[in-house]
């Protein structure tokens, strides 16, 4: 099948305008809305008395920064998950790598409460690669524990547990409520802070998924058409595992654990994209990030006045999607 590489083109190229219309939308609504003039002044005369002001520079900017950083995260790395293992249900959020993000930044809060922005992003990352250890060290050991289904399982065991242990453990210590943030992913709680820090760490992995992206290519043909190719796959793999982790990392450091995004959004990219991992991962990044921003605003109205967690919503449109592919893919690999 030939694919016309202009429409991944096109899809980067109205990116800018598609997020400049969300930005404003996410500020617009919410519990308390804000008129289009307010935004303009608060861009060009800040008031620091202004509540409205306070709002939309404290609260509403962070919120769908961060929300369109995250999806754009989590989206590159379920792309790149996919590409790897040729694994159509492979995202952080089902491989445990998230869930293992969770655990780890729970241990920091409950044994080094004095750890600083920078180091809990860094106890992020640890956890995403134990989660993701833990999940394909035991699928290599299992008969055809690699296959999508069974992949999909471990991963949901493995995270399930470590979700488990890290909750428990915080309501031992009695600090499950201030935990909560990172178990329902409250966007609104954004700090710009953390976004700041976050933004070298992100590079980092968005450059290394970027630049294995032409040997993704090839890995998703498969192992031994890869290695007749020359390509040096162990080497392609340590690189994506990483680049994962780093995203994944600082994904959950900003906002907690949420699902789904990694699976549909790379689906949607490929389908519009081809298999060119070239212009898979940055649509996937655009699109993630449009997407979990849309999701955002959408939260605000389900129940309004009062917020409806983002993972619900995202719940709302991957649990199908999930399905839809469990019932169309079966249990074999994608080419």
């Amino acid at each position: 099948m030939k694919y016309n590489f202009r429409l991944p083109a096109l899809i980067l190229l109205i990116a800018p305008a598609a997020a400049l219309l969300i930005i404003i939308l996410s500020v617009l609504y919410g519990a308390k809305s804000i008129t289009a003039s307010e935004i303009w002044e608060s861009i060009i005369r800040f008031d620091a008395d202004n509540v409205d002001h306070q709002i939309i520079r404290a609260s509403r900017l962070p919120r769908v920064i961060g929300a369109m950083l995250i999806g754009a995260f989590l989206a590159v790395s379920g792309a790149v998950m996919q590409g790897m293992t040729r694994n159509y249900l492979a995202s952080p959020s089902i491989m445990g790598v998230s869930d293992g993000s969770v655990f780890l930044v729970t241990m920091c809060m409950v044994f080094l409460p004095q750890t600083h922005s920078a180091g809990l992003i860094t106890f992020s990352m640890l956890g995403s690669a134990l989660g993701a250890g833990l999940v394909f060290g035991i699928a290599w050991l299992i008969p055809n524990g690699l296959s999508p289904v069974r992949l999909a399982i471990l991963g949901t065991i493995i995270g399930t547990f470590l979700s488990g242990v890290a909750d428990a453990v915080a309501t031992y210590y009695q600090i499950s409520q201030g935990l909560s943030f990172w178990y329902n992913a409250r966007l609104h709680q954004m700090d710009p802070e953390l976004i700041k820090l976050s933004i070298p760490f992100a590079i980092v992995g968005l450059a290394l998924a970027i630049g294995v992206s032409k040997s993704i290519t090839v890995l998703s043909l498969g192992e031994e058409i890869s290695a007749n190719l020359g390509l040096r796959t162990r080497l392609v793999k340590g690189l994506v595992i990483l680049a994962v982790v780093i995203l994944t990392g600082v994904a959950v450091a900003l906002a907690g654990k949420i699902a789904f995004v990694g699976l549909i959004v790379p689906h949607i990219a490929r389908f519009l994209s081809g298999v060119d991992y070239r212009w898979i991962i940055p649509v996937s990044g655009v699109l993630g990030g449009l997407f979990l921003a849309l999701c955002d605003i959408i939260s605000r109205f389900v129940n309004y006045p009062f917020e409806t967690p983002i993972g619900v919503v995202t719940a709302l449109f991957g649990v199908p999607f999930f399905l839809y592919l469990i019932k169309t893919k079966g249990g074999g690999k994608h080419a």
